[in-house]
């Protein structure tokens, strides 16, 4: 059977090809949508879980590779009186059901996708990822396949995923085949016998080209969770049974500028002033900001490292003592002593989602204090996100700087195709539908379009590669 499948870096989603058109399957309670979201009560259970989970032909070479996490998981399970077959690792809304009730204990990954691109990344920190997304995919299968079966259908064996044009931009090309390689081997070792990757904007563009009539040139903007992709496509009806499209997609750009990113930027503008970011030291000096940015860094590996570190909580103990709020301070010392930090930008994407609706929010923030809130405004969330609108705007024009086959330059492209989920706020749809005023602006499915479109080629792809 063949998929579409996006791995995205908010949430996963799939689609079968039935009855003639995209069908996405339902992967959470009420939802075609799993949470990018995993925790483990150690993160040495998470190898367990995926070699519990191979088939038995790949299990000896796993088991070689992951020898020394699968001897310690066996530890760990003795030191925290585990039961042999009882649940350690959770996968989208349960793993942050497991993590808001454990926040301190356990390990707890958001949007890993953002993460595989990644410089720098240790070959053991390159397994975990691998063995992060092979958990999750094989969740996926599980629920796909079962749903696949009850249709009377065969199991899932083929897989079209979607890619961001780059997943980490300082990192080029080499990031982007470092983490098409982990979702290569992790798909494999989920089941998948074959796989095809396509860029995020370019499969919600097949999506929006099946309504047209008209050939158009049309500037895909993907705001996700993770990055932000542009494509500038020749689209039309007679261009859509082609087999292959690469003359057709003119112009492409990225950047890992996302959701995450705006979640980050309003609890940094939004929340940490009232956790003694910006406030005087009793001898006048600011305090130190770099502590408070660590805090909300969800999507930093080395950030979120430095500032669970004992140094930082040492720190944070000496700013109290020397500051002019120090029961500010003091927020602080909670955030980091339990590991609160996805808890509190988890509130600022709430608050973000609520803007949408309103010109204010106030956000409880009970689990850092009793009683303890802080209101943020639209205006205050668009001002914390003025420099990735910024970028936003600048990843349009980059795709734009193309030319057609008669050498000309592209001044304005005939539709903006407006998709992602983080594109929801009025904020980004107004600095987005402002670049280029004279074109058409559609704003497509921000959740289902990419999938649907990985569906309706991976039809393509298979059949003709």
């Amino acid at each position: 059977m063949i998929v579409g499948f996006d791995y995205g870096s908010a949430n996963c989603s799939v689609g079968i090809w039935e009855n003639e058109q995209v069908k996405l399957l339902p992967l959470s309670v009420d939802s075609n949508y799993l949470p990018s979201t995993l925790y483990a009560m150690d993160r040495e259970l998470i190898a367990e879980a995926v070699y519990a989970g191979l088939p038995d032909k790949l299990k000896a070479e796993y088991s070689h590779l992951r020898s020394s996490q699968l001897m310690r998981a066996k530890q760990i399970r003795h030191e925290l009186d585990l039961l042999t077959d009882e649940q350690v690792v959770f996968v989208g809304q349960s793993a942050i059901e497991a993590y808001l009730e454990m926040p301190e204990e356990g390990f707890y990954v958001r949007s890993p996708k953002s993460f595989l691109g990644a410089t720098g990344l240790r070959p053991e920190q390159v397994a975990l990822f691998e063995d992060i997304v092979t958990l999750m995919m094989m969740h996926v299968k599980q629920l796909l396949d079962q749903q696949l079966i009850a249709k009377g259908l065969p199991c899932a064996t083929h897989a079209m995923i979607g890619r961001p044009v780059n997943f980490q931009g300082i990192g080029g090309e080499q990031s982007n085949q470092q983490a098409e390689a982990i979702l290569t081997l992790a798909a494999k070792r989920a089941g998948f016998s074959d796989v095809g990757f396509l860029f995020e904007p370019l499969a919600a563009g097949m999506d929006f080209e099946s309504t047209l009539v008209d050939a158009a040139n049309v500037l895909v903007v993907d705001v996700g969770g993770g990055t932000t992709d542009c494509s500038l496509v020749k689209m039309g009806p007679d261009l859509m049974v082609a087999g292959q499209r690469d003359k057709d997609c003119l112009g492409h750009s990225g950047q890992r500028i996302g959701g995450n990113d705006l979640d980050i930027a309003l609890a940094m503008q939004g929340f940490m002033p009232s956790f003694g970011s910006g406030s005087k030291m009793l001898d006048g000096k600011p305090m130190p900001s770099n502590l408070f940015w660590n805090a909300v860094a969800v999507n930093d590996i080395s950030a979120q490292r430095d500032f669970y570190q004992l140094a930082s909580k040492k720190l944070i103990e000496v700013l109290i003592k020397e500051s002019q709020t120090p029961h500010m301070i003091n927020r602080l010392l909670i955030l980091q002593q339990n590991q609160m930090s996805f808890q509190l930008v988890r509130q600022a994407e709430l608050a973000k989602i609520a803007l949408t609706q309103a010109p204010q929010h106030q956000t409880y923030l009970d689990f850092i204090e009793d009683d303890f809130s802080v209101e943020v405004s639209a205006k205050q969330f668009e001002q914390a996100i003025t420099p990735s609108l910024d970028k936003v705007s600048q990843l349009m024009q980059q795709a734009m700087t193309c030319v057609d086959i008669d050498g000309k330059r592209f001044n304005s492209p005939d539709i903006v195709y407006i998709t992602g989920g983080t594109a929801r706020s009025p904020a980004i749809y107004n600095q987005i539908a402002n670049v280029y005023p004279d074109a058409k602006v559609v704003v497509g499915d921000h959740f289902g379009s990419v999938t649907a479109g990985l569906t309706r080629w991976a039809q393509q792809y298979f059949k003709v590669t």
